[in-house]
């Protein structure tokens, strides 16, 4: 993730900022030529992937204290989130140059989207309504410390409570991060090939 620390405020802003972040690089990747396509796709995959288990650790539970209807936001959000790990985790076994990628990216991308509205539009209020703005701010600075150490890949059988999180989520982000270098390695070779 990129550091938003000057230009976020709380943890709805930076999630805001987030969101749109998606949408650019779903533009990029949707336009863009087939040799940049395996690129993108990984900075897509990894700011989803940081993105949701930061929420997962931060967001929902603070969510969840907030009553009934908090839970109930909360557990039809974790289950768009869990469909958008199996999606994700089938597009990057699937890879951006197989022949059904964009059709199978372009209904991924329009779940995400409703996703992300969604919290805009029922989430997002609720916490700023009910939630102090202090706490909002110390919540900003938690999502960033778990988006550093938060796997970069999606785990659709991983955990998605904050506990199972903190717990899992170190382990596997550090393997992951060994993964993208090696991927990283390989594709910067096969340019200089």
């Amino acid at each position: 993730m990129t550091d938003q620390r000057t230009s976020t405020n709380t943890a709805t802003d930076l999630l805001r900022e987030q969101h749109l972040q998606v949408q650019r690089l779903f533009t990029e990747l949707t336009t863009a030529a087939p040799a940049q396509r395996g690129e993108l796709f990984d900075k897509v995959r990894a700011l989803l992937a940081v993105h949701e288990t930061a929420e997962e650790m931060i967001v929902y539970p603070e969510l969840r204290a907030l009553g009934d209807s908090g839970q109930k936001l909360a557990d039809e959000r974790l289950e768009e989130e869990s469909r958008a790990k199996r999606d994700l985790s089938n597009l990057e076994k699937m890879g951006p140059d197989a022949s059904d990628f964009e059709s199978e990216f372009a209904i991924f991308r329009s779940a995400v989207l409703s996703h992300a509205a969604a919290e805009e539009r029922e989430v997002f209020p609720m916490l700023e309504a009910n939630v102090e703005s202090s706490k909002l701010r110390d919540m900003a600075e938690m999502i960033q410390v778990a988006e550093s150490v938060a796997p970069t890949h999606p785990h659709p059988h991983g955990p998605e409570s904050s506990l199972g999180n903190v717990i899992v989520g170190p382990f596997v982000a550090i393997v992951d991060k060994v993964r993208d270098k090696v991927t990283e390695f390989q594709r910067d070779r096969s340019q200089r090939s």
